[in-house]
Protein backbone atom coordinates (compact mmCIF):
# COMPACT_ATOMS: atom_id res chain seq x y z
CA UNK A 1 0.00 0.00 0.00
CA UNK A 2 1.21 3.68 -0.52
CA UNK A 3 -0.15 7.21 0.58
CA UNK A 4 -1.43 9.13 -2.49
CA UNK A 5 -0.83 12.85 -2.47
CA UNK A 6 -4.10 14.53 -2.15
CA UNK A 7 -5.21 17.20 -4.92
CA UNK A 8 -6.00 20.96 -2.68
CA UNK A 9 -8.35 23.44 -3.93
CA UNK A 10 -7.71 25.15 -6.64
CA UNK A 11 -6.44 22.31 -8.65
CA UNK A 12 -8.84 21.79 -11.46
CA UNK A 13 -8.90 18.13 -11.83
CA UNK A 14 -10.88 18.05 -8.49
CA UNK A 15 -13.77 19.87 -11.20
CA UNK A 16 -13.65 17.03 -13.34
CA UNK A 17 -16.46 14.15 -13.13
CA UNK A 18 -14.98 10.77 -12.15
CA UNK A 19 -15.91 7.88 -14.82
CA UNK A 20 -17.78 4.55 -13.89
CA UNK A 21 -15.78 1.63 -12.82
CA UNK A 22 -16.19 -1.13 -15.36
CA UNK A 23 -13.20 -3.52 -14.89
CA UNK A 24 -12.83 -4.89 -11.47
CA UNK A 25 -9.68 -6.04 -10.81
CA UNK A 26 -6.76 -6.47 -8.73
CA UNK A 27 -5.55 -2.51 -10.05
CA UNK A 28 -8.81 -1.40 -8.58
CA UNK A 29 -8.15 -3.15 -5.14
CA UNK A 30 -4.34 -1.62 -4.71
CA UNK A 31 -6.21 1.74 -5.64
CA UNK A 32 -8.86 1.15 -2.99
CA UNK A 33 -6.02 0.14 -0.31
CA UNK A 34 -3.97 3.13 -1.02
CA UNK A 35 -6.90 5.51 -0.85
CA UNK A 36 -7.62 4.01 2.66
CA UNK A 37 -4.42 4.13 3.49
CA UNK A 38 -4.37 7.60 2.34
CA UNK A 39 -7.34 8.70 4.27
CA UNK A 40 -6.46 7.08 7.73
CA UNK A 41 -2.87 9.10 7.64
CA UNK A 42 -4.15 12.31 6.93
CA UNK A 43 -6.50 11.81 9.00
CA UNK A 44 -10.27 11.65 7.43
CA UNK A 45 -13.29 10.07 6.82
CA UNK A 46 -13.81 9.99 3.50
CA UNK A 47 -11.72 10.29 0.14
CA UNK A 48 -13.10 10.34 -3.36
CA UNK A 49 -10.18 8.84 -6.00
CA UNK A 50 -10.78 12.21 -8.06
CA UNK A 51 -8.69 13.71 -5.15
CA UNK A 52 -5.78 11.47 -5.60
CA UNK A 53 -5.80 13.00 -9.58
CA UNK A 54 -7.60 9.29 -10.27
CA UNK A 55 -10.91 10.51 -12.30
CA UNK A 56 -12.75 6.63 -11.25
CA UNK A 57 -16.14 6.84 -9.13
CA UNK A 58 -14.37 5.07 -6.52
CA UNK A 59 -15.05 6.45 -2.92
CA UNK A 60 -13.31 4.96 0.50
CA UNK A 61 -15.27 6.09 4.18
CA UNK A 62 -14.71 5.48 7.73
CA UNK A 63 -16.92 7.55 10.27
CA UNK A 64 -15.88 5.18 13.15
CA UNK A 65 -12.44 4.82 12.72
CA UNK A 66 -11.91 7.61 15.17
CA UNK A 67 -13.44 6.33 18.00
CA UNK A 68 -11.37 3.36 17.96
CA UNK A 69 -13.64 0.79 15.66
CA UNK A 70 -12.13 0.88 12.25
CA UNK A 71 -15.22 0.12 9.28
CA UNK A 72 -13.99 1.37 6.10
CA UNK A 73 -16.58 1.21 3.17
CA UNK A 74 -15.07 1.14 -0.38
CA UNK A 75 -18.02 2.28 -2.82
CA UNK A 76 -17.69 1.80 -6.37
CA UNK A 77 -20.06 3.52 -8.56
CA UNK A 78 -22.00 4.96 -5.68
CA UNK A 79 -25.02 6.62 -6.59
CA UNK A 80 -28.07 8.38 -4.12
CA UNK A 81 -31.05 6.47 -4.56
CA UNK A 82 -33.20 8.23 -2.19
CA UNK A 83 -32.90 11.48 -0.37
CA UNK A 84 -35.39 12.79 1.92
CA UNK A 85 -35.77 16.08 4.46
CA UNK A 86 -32.50 18.47 4.87
CA UNK A 87 -29.62 18.73 8.01
CA UNK A 88 -26.79 21.21 8.52
CA UNK A 89 -23.52 19.62 8.51
CA UNK A 90 -20.17 21.05 10.15
CA UNK A 91 -17.49 19.68 7.42
CA UNK A 92 -14.15 19.68 6.32
CA UNK A 93 -12.48 18.33 3.32
CA UNK A 94 -9.14 17.33 2.91
CA UNK A 95 -8.82 18.82 -0.68
CA UNK A 96 -9.98 22.22 1.10
CA UNK A 97 -7.44 22.31 4.63
CA UNK A 98 -8.17 23.86 7.61
CA UNK A 99 -11.78 24.92 5.93
CA UNK A 100 -14.99 23.87 7.90
CA UNK A 101 -17.97 25.29 7.07
CA UNK A 102 -21.88 24.66 7.86
CA UNK A 103 -23.27 22.93 4.75
CA UNK A 104 -26.82 21.44 4.22
CA UNK A 105 -27.39 18.03 3.21
CA UNK A 106 -30.02 15.49 3.19
CA UNK A 107 -30.48 14.00 6.85
CA UNK A 108 -31.35 10.71 5.43
CA UNK A 109 -30.00 8.85 2.24
CA UNK A 110 -30.14 5.45 0.38
CA UNK A 111 -26.72 4.95 -1.52
CA UNK A 112 -26.40 2.16 -4.02
CA UNK A 113 -22.88 0.93 -4.91
CA UNK A 114 -20.60 -2.25 -5.94
CA UNK A 115 -17.74 -3.37 -3.34
CA UNK A 116 -14.10 -3.74 -5.07
CA UNK A 117 -15.41 -7.09 -6.59
CA UNK A 118 -18.44 -5.49 -8.30
CA UNK A 119 -20.78 -7.37 -5.64
CA UNK A 120 -24.03 -4.71 -5.48
CA UNK A 121 -25.07 -3.55 -1.90
CA UNK A 122 -26.39 -0.47 -0.41
CA UNK A 123 -25.48 1.90 2.30
CA UNK A 124 -28.49 3.92 4.59
CA UNK A 125 -27.88 6.83 6.81
CA UNK A 126 -29.92 8.91 8.47
CA UNK A 127 -29.01 12.32 10.27
CA UNK A 128 -25.54 11.62 11.39
CA UNK A 129 -21.55 12.19 9.57
CA UNK A 130 -22.18 8.55 7.58
CA UNK A 131 -25.12 10.87 5.88
CA UNK A 132 -23.11 13.81 5.19
CA UNK A 133 -19.60 12.47 4.41
CA UNK A 134 -21.68 9.86 1.85
CA UNK A 135 -23.32 12.98 0.01
CA UNK A 136 -20.19 14.83 0.22
CA UNK A 137 -17.70 12.26 -1.22
CA UNK A 138 -20.15 11.71 -3.89
CA UNK A 139 -19.95 15.01 -5.00
CA UNK A 140 -16.50 14.87 -5.60
CA UNK A 141 -17.22 11.99 -7.82
CA UNK A 142 -19.38 14.97 -9.91
CA UNK A 143 -16.68 17.62 -9.56
CA UNK A 144 -18.23 19.29 -6.66
CA UNK A 145 -16.31 20.43 -4.00
CA UNK A 146 -17.65 21.82 -0.39
CA UNK A 147 -17.29 25.43 -1.72
CA UNK A 148 -20.00 24.84 -4.36
CA UNK A 149 -22.55 23.98 -1.30
CA UNK A 150 -21.74 27.63 0.26
CA UNK A 151 -23.27 31.02 -0.55
CA UNK A 152 -21.56 33.38 -3.30
CA UNK A 153 -20.17 35.78 -0.23
CA UNK A 154 -18.76 32.92 1.82
CA UNK A 155 -17.75 31.33 -1.26
CA UNK A 156 -15.91 34.11 -2.70
CA UNK A 157 -14.51 35.17 0.40
CA UNK A 158 -12.50 31.43 1.01
CA UNK A 159 -11.86 31.16 -2.74
CA UNK A 160 -9.77 34.07 -2.32
CA UNK A 161 -8.15 33.19 1.17
CA UNK A 162 -7.36 29.69 -0.24
CA UNK A 163 -5.47 31.02 -3.67
CA UNK A 164 -3.20 33.35 -1.38
CA UNK A 165 -2.73 30.12 0.98
CA UNK A 166 -1.49 28.10 -2.11
CA UNK A 167 0.52 31.52 -3.21
CA UNK A 168 1.77 31.71 -0.27
CA UNK A 169 3.03 27.88 -0.48
CA UNK A 170 4.80 28.14 -3.35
Amino acid sequence: MAILPILTYPDERLKQDAKPVTVFDEKLRKLADDMAETMYAAPGVGLAANQVGVLAQVVVLDTSYSEGRPNLIVLVNPEILEAQDTMEWEEGCLSLPEVHENVKRHRRVKVRAMDVDGNPFEVEAEGNLLAAALQHEIDHLKGVVLLDRLGLLKRRALHRTLLKRKAAAG
